[in-house]
């Protein structure tokens, strides 16, 4: 068997082929090359916390915080330090090694919260954890303040493709999206972006999102495959529900065009049963977010995933893993 080779390079009309493949053909392919290039009974597990949540001036049209939007979000400020870190002790206990936290801010700007959020960097590194924030458009000078805290990844999803973007989104451009993670990659944190299926987008679009994800200078580290959330209140609350093969398709193309990246199963998953969330593993995912909420959404508790991860034989991947194996190597 060939090894597949990471490219870069890759056209519109390759991955519309990839996408296009009978579904069973396409899944194997997938499962094929990521057993080339991971440990497939290995799932990064992620725990999301929303330590300022609502109120934000964006419009994106799926999301629940938007202040624009009458849904049954309740705005608070920031957090505290010491109730994040509590919370990330928790979720280390119960088998997280990556712990993510999300503002609803349009924009990062320097002032006290900001210091306040790299305070918080700092803790939970401490706690042996990856440490993940999504906190809207970076300056390259944020991102360097930022690592310098010990941050490991920054999640910044472009959602859809450029050209239906604005359909979702009004109050930025896919080139401000595009900026960030560049100030992201320029910083040395590890670049977590992917985007979101259900929004009213065509097939075109998802494999025109997969094609910027998977030409940029390096792929993302980690790449989420969400299913729209639909929220009560949001422009998007009537669209259907994202059919399921629609999932698998889109994280077996994930898997076969960027190989070494975790691809993250990410929002949907409260409404897949375990024969449904296997598939997807079987497709290629190797990485969730577990606990009982996305932010602000539903999502499978602790307890469930630990008895799906049992009953299929997985194991949460270690924290830092990739770091660790190269200082062996040295």
């Amino acid at each position: 068997m060939q090894d597949v080779q990471i490219r870069h390079d890759w056209t519109i009309e390759e991955i519309k082929a990839i996408y296009n493949t009978p579904l069973l053909e396409l899944m194997y392919r997938a499962a094929t090359i990521h057993r080339q290039y991971q440990a497939t009974a290995e799932v990064q597990v992620c725990t999301l916390l929303s330590i300022k949540t609502g109120g934000c001036s964006e419009d994106c049209a799926y999301c629940p915080q938007a202040a624009r939007y009458h849904t049954d979000i309740k705005v608070h400020g920031l957090m505290k330090k010491d109730e994040v870190l509590d919370y990330a002790r928790k979720a280390r206990e119960a088998g997280s090694t990556r712990f993510c936290m999300g503002a609803a801010w349009r924009e990062v700007r320097d002032n006290r919260d900001f210091d306040r959020v790299l305070d918080m960097v700092k803790g939970v590194n401490e706690l042996g954890m990856e440490v993940c924030c999504t906190l809207g458009m970076l300056t390259e000078d944020q991102a360097k303040k930022l690592a310098d805290a010990g941050l490991y990844a920054y999640n910044h999803n472009l959602d859809t493709s450029d050209e239906y973007y604005g359909e979702i989104i009004t109050t930025r451009t896919y080139d401000d999206r595009l900026k960030t993670l560049d100030n992201v990659r320029k910083a040395g944190v590890s670049v977590c972006c992917g985007g979101i299926v259900g929004l009213g987008e065509s097939h075109e679009d998802r494999i025109k999102m997969l094609h910027t994800l998977s030409t940029l200078p390096k792929h993302p580290d980690s790449v989420p495959i969400n299913a729209l959330t639909r929220v009560k209140g949001t422009p998007l609350e009537h669209m259907p529900k994202v059919e399921f093969w629609d999932m698998v398709r889109m994280i077996a193309t994930t898997r076969i065009l960027m190989p070494g990246a975790m691809v993250r199963l990410s929002a949907g998953r409260a409404e897949m049963s375990i024969s449904e969330q296997a598939m997807c593993f079987m497709a290629g995912a190797n990485s969730i977010f577990t606990g009982e909420k996305l932010l602000t959404t539903d999502n499978p508790s602790f307890e469930q995933d630990h008895m799906m991860f049992e009953l299929l034989g997985l194991k949460a991947r270690e924290a830092f893993k990739d770091e660790k194996a190269t200082a062996e190597a040295c």
